[in-house]
């Protein structure tokens, strides 16, 4: 047995919870190293240009995987939902590095823990699911944890704040399309296809505003590049490796993350409102969770 083989054999017998754990560690790392990235290039580049070389480099990483599936990685039915995927994708990629360059990038991360809320009211409107009392309890208790983070009357309304809100909600578009590709085409075929065509969206207002990298910037989009794909990969692995139900709360951890990447690179220190709110918000995806588990398990 190899040394790699060996690390991996002791990986896979740890804890579900540690082996998720480490992912969700790997995913917070990698998707805020991206928005570290494009905060730095945004003075020189525009973001349109950044998130086009983000998809594109994106998808070079993530080819190698799809020519090992042949042809049959790239077979789909649904060329028109991954179409409006390219365009939720790119706005919610976007959205999150234009608030990078407005707020603490921990600031992003607490917005961010909104997302099942939406997710949630997403999937009682447009997919017709049952409204629960306990899911709008866990919305309305996600909306207040919204509220201390942003604090609206008491501290300045940031711009950042609103390109967070509508990457999320974005981010939530993608998550219900994601939910019915998944019915038909593999996980990989859904992330290469997401390059695919979120690239000629950005290519397309790119060309209005277009600076063409120097040789270090095409270094660092590279690396974004890679980071957007390590991101897809590892959020998928925590999944796998626990219950939703407990990958939400170790979600939490992307908070500390941003908030040490942040103060590491920008010497930003997120104020306790964004960690009070961020608790509350994740208290309601705990809540809701662990309510939507309990309501399946036979009685």
């Amino acid at each position: 047995m190899s040394f790699s083989d060996a690390i991996a054999a002791r990986f896979s017998a740890l804890p579900g919870v540690v082996r998720a754990g480490f992912w969700i560690a790997c995913t917070g790392t990698t998707f805020t190293g991206m928005m570290v990235i494009a905060r730095n290039l945004s003075p020189d580049l525009p973001i349109f240009v950044i998130v086009f070389f983000r998809s594109i480099f994106g998808l070079v990483f993530l080819m190698p995987t799809t020519a090992r599936r042949g042809r049959a990685g790239l077979r789909t039915t649904n060329l028109k939902l991954y179409i409006i995927r390219g365009f939720t994708a790119f706005t919610s990629i976007a959205g999150f590095f234009y608030a990078a360059t407005f707020i603490p990038l921990a600031d992003i991360a607490a917005i961010g823990f909104t997302r099942p809320a939406f997710a949630c009211i997403a999937a009682i409107l447009i997919l017709g699911e049952v409204a629960h009392a306990r899911r709008w309890a866990a919305i309305a208790i996600g909306f207040v944890g919204a509220l201390i983070v942003v604090r609206p009357g008491f501290a300045e309304m940031n711009p950042g704040i609103l390109f967070a809100f509508g990457a999320v909600t974005a981010q939530v578009a993608n998550t219900i399309l994601i939910k019915y590709l998944t019915r038909t085409d593999h996980p990989d075929t859904i992330a290469v296809y997401q390059g695919m065509c979120m690239a000629p969206v950005a290519l397309t207002l790119a060309l209005f505003v277009w600076v063409t990298p120097n040789l270090e910037q095409f270094g660092w989009l590279l690396l974004m590049g890679a980071f957007g794909a390590l991101t897809q990969r590892t959020i998928g692995r925590s999944f796998a490796a626990a219950d939703a139900t407990v990958v939400t709360v170790l979600d939490f951890l992307r908070l500390p993350i941003a908030a040490l990447i942040g103060l590491a690179v920008f010497g930003e220190w997120p104020v306790i409102w964004v960690w009070l709110g961020g608790a509350v918000i994740v208290g309601s995806s705990i809540l809701l969770t662990r309510r939507e588990a309990a309501a399946i398990l036979p009685k």
